[in-house]
């Protein structure tokens, strides 16, 4: 089950009954299960506050990921600070749509074991964005 909540700030405007079925697509392309999956949208305070209490970080972040995975099934809670989202949009050069859906399948990457700090381990996880986010636009019919 996949849940979405927001904390501070308007629950974006995401299709959420579409978004779970291509976050259970992309998770099954890499031979997992989704469990249970929480988003949680706020603010960048909010996401600082995260950052701080639970991993020592004093910076603002885009997306925390809380790993729960049993095995093959993927559990987590994924807490998405949408102000830096925006921010990141325009820095990039993208949609804020397009950031967000980026952001939201860049948690489910990292539940299903794929990480971006290590050397070369930024490009495998923008070529495995790319791929789903290419997936999300096939499943809507773009």
């Amino acid at each position: 089950m996949i849940t979405y909540s927001a904390e501070g700030v308007k629950m974006p405007k995401i299709k959420k009954r579409e978004i779970s079925r291509w976050i259970k697509a992309v998770a099954a392309t890499h031979s997992r299960k989704v469990g249970e999956i929480g988003y949680m949208f706020v603010d960048d305070e909010k996401i600082l506050d995260v950052n701080n209490e639970y991993l020592g970080h004093d910076y603002y972040t885009d997306i925390i990921t809380f790993d729960y995975d049993e095995g093959d099934v993927l559990n987590g809670d994924l807490v998405i600070s949408l102000d830096t989202v925006r921010s990141n949009a325009e820095l990039f050069k993208k949609t804020y749509e397009d950031e967000l859906h980026r952001v939201i399948i860049h948690g489910i990457l990292h539940l299903c074991g794929i990480n971006d700090k290590g050397p070369g381990e930024r490009e495998i996880m923008e070529e495995n964005e790319n791929k789903a986010l290419a997936l999300l636009k096939e499943m809507s019919g773009e």
